[in-house]
């Protein structure tokens, strides 16, 4: 998968883990495209260690769900931190 695909995949795996998670969550495209990203590194690695299979094509299933999993994940944990900072 080339550089523009990844940045693609991460981009629609954030705005899948933003409607699956309950709640409004900031941040806009360009927040939803870095977490995104980073979810679908996450979920590769997780993938890699638990199933010894990564990100593959980007139009495998399993590319999908490691994305999206590995968005919401990110997505949670960057809910916490915003949500602490906005209330102190």
């Amino acid at each position: 998968m080339g550089f523009f695909g990844f940045l693609l995949l991460g981009l629609i795996a954030g705005a899948i883990a933003k409607l699956l998670i309950p709640g409004r969550q900031g941040g806009g495209w360009f927040i939803t495209l870095i977490l995104g990203v980073l979810g679908a590194i996450l979920g590769g690695w997780i993938g890699g260690l638990i199933f010894n299979s990564g990100l593959q094509e980007f139009f495998s299933l399993q590319t999908w769900l490691l994305a999206i999993g590995g968005s919401v994940i990110v997505l949670l944990i960057y809910g916490l931190i915003v949500g602490r900072r906005s209330h102190v």
